[in-house]
């Protein structure tokens, strides 16, 4: 059998947001994943003000924010790539 894997496109966000200290993205596939904001370093000594300024960048491809200086590839996420460990 032979598959064309140029056809097969990884999900890419379509939309992100925070809920509290939770980051949420809408996936092109349907999904909807999450994860801490505390899993990053930057992040993690954000406000949850400043986490709610996530803006989808580079055609779903990363997610960015601005006043802090952070970008983070969606593909890692994806893939479980956090920085830091979960919280205690």
């Amino acid at each position: 059998m032979y598959v064309d894997y140029h056809l097969i496109a990884e999900p890419i966000a379509q939309n992100a947001w925070s809920t509290g200290r939770t980051i949420v993205i809408e996936l092109t596939d349907g999904r909807n994943i999450s994860f801490p904001a505390d899993r990053f370093k930057i992040l993690s000594s954000a406000t949850d003000e400043q986490l709610k300024e996530v803006s989808v960048r580079l055609n779903g491809y990363a997610l960015r924010w601005e006043n802090l200086d952070e970008d983070i590839t969606v593909k890692g996420i994806i893939a479980g790539n956090f920085q830091l460990p979960l919280p205690d």
